[in-house]
This record gives structure tokens, C-alpha cells and sequence, in this order.
């Protein structure tokens, strides 16, 4: 007998709700290039031409980093919705927020392109890492609490961890504090140390 918050017309709405998503992300990367321009070359020298575009560099350095957070993203997205089996109303909301604050990237990525080493661009940029991320982080949870699996959600924390560095490297270096992100192992890796048994001592 199903849950009261499971939907008896099975595969079909888990399959519309993974397609969608998968959609929101593909658009999301997509529109991430459009903010590169295209120069008018006509009349340049081919020093100037190269120039120009070197001078694109900004917003083809935050295409290529929104890419791939929001590939992270995603592949998070993926790995937790692969054990579901049926479709829950639970997961609705906090799965359409996740998807507005990925909708959301391209716009501040194109924020920060156009004025990488900024404060408040960086800033915006970094504090929608973190909104994405605890928006993952809620997803996660109730994903959890509809496969009835408790437990750690070490990826999304790993993330939510990452972010919040981003942020507080703004007040110290904000063309630098993208970078944040690359922390992700290293967080990993803490935690396991962390969270792994004791040595027996020896006598």
C-alpha cells in the first residue's frame, strides 16, 4: 500500500518531474554563453583582433566556472533522485526552488563576468552558491525522508561547507573567491577523517 504522500500513476511523474529538471539544467548551462559577445573584428589588425578577443576572457573565465558548479549541481541532483522508485508530492517544492536557484545562475554569472573582481557581483555570485546549496541540502533531506533512509548527506553538506567559504573569501579576495568551490574534496576528506573509528590503542 502506498503513502499518503506517494502518487499511485507511478513511474510516469517521477519521469516528467527528472525530465523537467534535467531541462531547467540544460537550459541554465546553455544560456550561460550567450553572455559571451561576439566582437566586431572588421577593420582590425590581426593583433587587434586578438585583443578583442582576449578581452573576453572575464566573461569566458565565468562561463567555464558556472558551467561546471552548476554540472556539480547536477550530478548531485542525479545521484540522489537514482534510487527513487516512485513518484512523492513531498518532493515538489523543494525540488521547483532548487530548480529556480539553478535558473538563477546565468544571471550572476553574467554579473560577474562583466565586472569579475568586484565585491558586490562576487558577493552575489557566491551568496547564490550558498542559497543553491542549502536549497540541495533541503532536497536532499526530504528525499531521505521519502526513501525512509537516514543518515548523513555528506555531498550536500559538502557543497552548503564550500559555499560559505566562497562567501567569506569575498571580504578577503573577491576575484579569487570563486574558488572556494575547489575545497569540495578537501572538505570530503575531512569529514571521512573525521567520522572514521578510533585506533584501538595498544598497551
Amino acid at each position: 500500500m502506498s503513502s499518503a504522500g506517494e502518487d499511485t500513476s507511478g513511474d510516469l511523474a517521477l519521469d516528467r518531474l527528472v525530465f523537467f529538471s534535467d531541462a531547467v539544467f540544460a537550459i541554465a548551462v546553455t544560456l550561460l554563453v550567450l553572455d559571451i559577445k561576439i566582437p566586431e573584428l572588421a577593420g582590425e589588425t590581426i593583433a587587434g583582433e586578438w585583443r578583442k578577443l582576449a578581452a573576453l576572457w572575464p566573461s569566458v573565465f565565468a562561463f567555464v566556472l558556472s558551467f561546471l558548479v552548476i554540472g556539480r549541481f547536477w550530478i548531485g541532483h542525479h545521484e540522489r533522485f537514482r534510487p527513487l522508485r516512485a513518484y512523492d508530492r513531498r518532493l515538489m517544492w523543494p525540488n521547483m526552488l532548487y530548480l529556480m536557484a539553478i535558473a538563477w545562475m546565468p544571471f550572476a554569472s553574467a554579473l560577474l563576468g562583466r565586472n569579475l573582481g568586484r565585491f558586490v557581483p562576487a558577493l552575489v555570485y557566491n551568496l547564490s552558491l550558498v542559497v543553491l546549496s542549502l536549497l540541495g541540502f533541503w532536497l536532499a533531506r526530504r528525499i531521505q525522508q521519502v526513501l525512509r533512509a537516514p543518515g548523513a548527506l555528506p555531498d550536500a553538506l559538502d557543497l552548503v561547507l564550500a559555499s560559505l567559504l566562497c562567501v567569506a573569501l569575498t571580504f578577503a579576495l573577491p576575484a579569487m573567491s570563486q574558488w572556494g568551490m575547489i575545497t569540495i574534496p578537501l572538505w570530503a576528506r575531512l569529514r571521512k577523517r573525521l567520522a572514521a573509528p578510533a585506533a584501538p590503542q595498544t598497551s
